[in-house]
């Protein structure tokens, strides 16, 4: 990092920790469009669940639709081996708000939406000899199946399915042609996934790499500052003024404007949404997951002596000042593995490289981005606390929809989500899908948890006395509620700052006051120096 100008450090950091928070600190997330929820009574009282729905055209195994259950008629199979193959057919009318002229026989019955309530379509078909219905909307959407609001006694026992427009449409095709057969169950998802395990691995690691190599270098810089100060060196005056290690505090006025752009920029992404934006958004992705992981690859690989000289030896370039000839070394497979993981982004093992790129990107932005103090990191956490629960919940007033969970799903982008995120796919879960995590839910938390360790570091504590240990604890059991809330809340998006804040600020801010350290933490942010006039950060 020192043999870049700090103009370029500075500049860097500010476009990667933008790209990183407004992502959106989402966990999860519900493909059912969320419509009003009317309230339970006796014989629609079902809780919303998908269904899995097989197709076999002719007796060939075909494509596999999704669908979402009513809040009446009876629960469906769990398990695909107890679950009937039955033949299905167009209701004549298609609406099925008369008595069909079909002759069923035990068939699935497939009709359009509208004319008529959800309730009297199931019951007509119940009537007609129907094992089920399966309910086309005029959307492309699913849509929640709930009672009429005068309808006191629902007795309806066929289950009863809705499909998106394209299934429907498609299955129509098929029908018309050939002889279609489908299978209807309602697989139940686990408890807890394997990749949610190994995502609270990723985040939790993440911080601690970045902990590590920031108060290294935090120490680094200070012995160096004493060295100068012991040989009277002119460069003293130099180094104060750029930092020593070239990185980037943010104010207290910086960390309430950045909330301010962040929603701005959300807002932006909400409007713009679409497949063009995502390509530009890969696009950025890729520029900053290429400086993280030359960054980290340069740093890890000047470990060893064999790279040290490599990366001592340093090259003026145009625009971008000295560079050594070990980063000019590494950037072409730094780049060549952006570009392959962009062009191959929507194969099944995709998530690896945008993961690879993702930690690259949040462990540089650690690195280069610091809060000097207490203070600064509980204003920017109180604003990312309030931001992501006025964008996940409160937004839904004015928009009719979570504008965070909508940015963070990709919704109407034709792609699946934006790049600024950590998945590993759901490896037991019968639905699939991905377990995500956005970087503000790591960076943001992430720069207070940096913090404490630079500062234990540089104050000589020991790993008990200090506040690493506990800000790191705090920060894990703050993500492990967050999985908690999501699973009791049905898959239905969280924000992760929510449960995050309130353990870490909380956890340090108590500490702090116990142990008679929060004034200094809350204002100087480091220990006393053997020659106070040095400061290893330029002064508030």
């Amino acid at each position: 990092m020192g043999s870049r100008s700090s103009a370029y450090l500075y500049a860097s950091a500010v476009v990667c920790l933008v790209l990183s928070w407004r992502s959106g600190p989402v966990l999860g997330g519900d493909i059912v469009h969320h419509d009003d929820v009317a309230p339970k009574r006796p014989g629609c009282e079902n809780n919303f669940v998908l269904v899995k729905v097989p197709t076999w055209v002719d007796g060939v195994e075909d494509i596999e639709y999704v669908g979402v259950g009513a809040r009446f008629g009876p629960t469906l199979e769990s398990k695909e081996k107890h679950a009937n193959h039955t033949r299905i057919i167009i209701a004549d009318p298609p609406d099925c708000c008369n008595m069909p002229k079909n002759k069923l026989k035990g068939e699935v019955l497939l009709v359009h939406r509208g004319n008529c309530s959800f309730t009297t379509k199931a019951n007509i078909a119940q009537c007609a000899g129907a094992t089920a219905i399966l309910i086309i909307n005029n959307h492309t959407e699913l849509f929640k199946m709930v009672c009429e609001a005068n309808e006191t006694d629902v007795s309806i026992e066929i289950p009863s399915v809705m499909l998106p427009q394209d299934a429907g449409a498609s299955l129509e095709q098929l029908i018309t042609s050939s002889t279609v057969s489908v299978q209807l169950y309602s697989p139940q998802r686990p408890l807890v996934d394997v990749a949610e395990v190994f995502l609270w691995l990723m985040a939790v690691g993440t911080i601690l790499c970045a902990s590590y190599w920031s108060a290294h270098s935090s120490r680094e810089a200070a012995i160096e500052l004493d060295k100068l100060l012991k040989d009277g060196s002119d460069d003293l005056v130099q180094t104060q003024g750029v930092g020593i290690s070239g990185v980037l505090e943010i104010s207290t006025m910086s960390a309430v404007l950045f909330v301010v752009v962040a929603s701005c920029f959300l807002i932006m992404l909400y409007k713009l949404m679409s497949y063009w934006f995502i390509e530009v958004l890969v696009v950025l992705f890729c520029i900053g997951g290429i400086e993280g992981l030359q960054t980290c690859l340069v740093a890890l690989l000047s470990c060893f002596r064999w790279f040290g000289r490599a990366g001592q030896s340093f090259i003026e370039l145009p625009l971008v000042g000295a560079v050594s000839y070990l980063t000019l070394a590494v950037s072409p497979f730094c780049i060549a593995f952006a570009v392959v993981w962009a062009v191959f982004r929507t194969v099944s093992f995709a998530w690896i490289g945008q993961d690879i790129l993702g930690i690259a990107l949040i462990v540089t932005v650690l690195q280069i981005v610091r809060i000097p103090n207490l203070k600064v990191g509980t204003v920017l956490l109180s604003c990312a606390f309030l931001y992501d629960i006025f964008w996940v919940f409160v937004s839904k007033r004015w928009f009719h929809e979570s504008v965070m969970i909508v940015v963070a799903r990709g919704d109407r982008s034709g792609e699946d989500g934006i790049p600024m995120l950590l998945k590993i796919p759901r490896m037991f879960d019968p639905w699939g899908g991905y377990s995500i995590i956005g970087f503000g839910d790591i960076i943001l938390p992430g720069l207070v948890v940096v913090f404490s360790l630079r500062y234990d570091w540089l104050e000589k504590k020991t790993i008990k006395e200090g506040y690493f240990l506990w800000a790191m604890i705090a920060y894990g059991l703050g993500l492990l509620v967050t999985y908690v809330a999501l699973n009791l809340m049905d898959g239905h998006g969280q924000p992760a700052l929510l449960y995050i804040v309130p353990f870490t600020l909380g956890t340090f801010l108590t500490l702090g006051k116990q142990r008679g350290d929060l004034k200094r933490l809350w204002t100087r942010g480091e220990p006393e120096r053997p020659c106070p006039h040095v400061q290893l950060h330029p002064p508030q």
